[in-house]
């Protein structure tokens, strides 16, 4: 007798408030009985299962899954493997799975490679993802800070170790949103100071968290460690001011 497979939902979490999950999102996990969470190291706790602990059904079986902080793409390659042909497992048993993921499912989320993989490992799963609550919404709300009016342009940036994309964003019209922030912090500051936009900016990281931390005077930055930018975005936008 031939198994059906289970669903994988991957479900977007919010950047931090456990009130910002979806409905939809909330009911799946409720129902689950296998839950993947990914974090960045083996001993480190998840920070999406930390969102969404509240909501997960008593009995789930929790798989954690560990991708680590690197840029080797052979080594991230082998555990999106590792991690697909874990699921898949579950998967093949009947039973649904779910995969949480920080902000919403489709944005610079390790969810997108996980699919690829999987619908590798596992042709014809279905798969079924619910969006999540992006950080820069949740920036936007907790600073009031308009993301797009009118005609102007709205542009996504993340920023890698060459800014040069950053650069030329923060030369264009409209909001710049500049997001995976992390150990670049100190270049983006000076960025933003030569483009004379300190004023018209605001960090926020860990929105949503016990840690959360709101700059609307981004000079008190200067003298922080690159570790400050970890899980944080940065809104701007020319003349809007603070």
């Amino acid at each position: 007798m031939t198994v059906k497979l289970g669903v994988l939902y991957g479900i977007g979490v919010g950047p931090g408030d456990p009130e910002l999950i979806t409905v939809k999102g909330a009911r799946l996990l409720s129902n689950c009985r296998h839950l993947f969470v990914p974090k960045a190291r083996i001993k480190a706790e998840s920070v999406a299962l930390d969102i969404v602990k509240s909501y997960v059904n008593g009995n789930a079986k929790i798989h954690e899954l560990v991708f680590p902080m690197v840029t080797d793409k052979k080594v991230l390659s082998e555990k999106w493997e590792e991690s697909a042909k874990a699921i898949a497992g579950a998967l093949a048993t009947g039973a649904d799975a779910c995969f949480v993921t920080l902000g919403d499912s489709l944005l610079y989320s390790t969810y997108i490679y996980l699919l690829r993989e999987l619908k590798k490992t596992l042709p014809g799963v279905k798969i079924v993802t619910v969006p999540g609550v992006t950080a820069f919404s949740a920036v936007a709300a907790i600073t009031n800070f308009p993301l797009g009016e009118g005609k102007e342009p709205l542009t996504v940036v993340p920023a890698s170790d060459d800014l040069s994309a950053v650069e030329n964003a923060l030369k264009g019209e409209g909001t710049v949103i500049l997001m995976k922030v992390g150990k670049r912090l100190p270049g983006i500051l000076a960025l933003l100071d030569k483009e004379n936009l300190l004023d018209d900016a605001v960090f926020v990281a860990n929105a949503g968290m016990k840690n959360e931390r709101v700059e609307t005077d981004l000079r008190r930055l200067f003298s922080e460690s690159p570790e400050t930018g970890y899980l944080s975005t940065i809104l701007v936008h020319k003349g809007r001011g603070f």
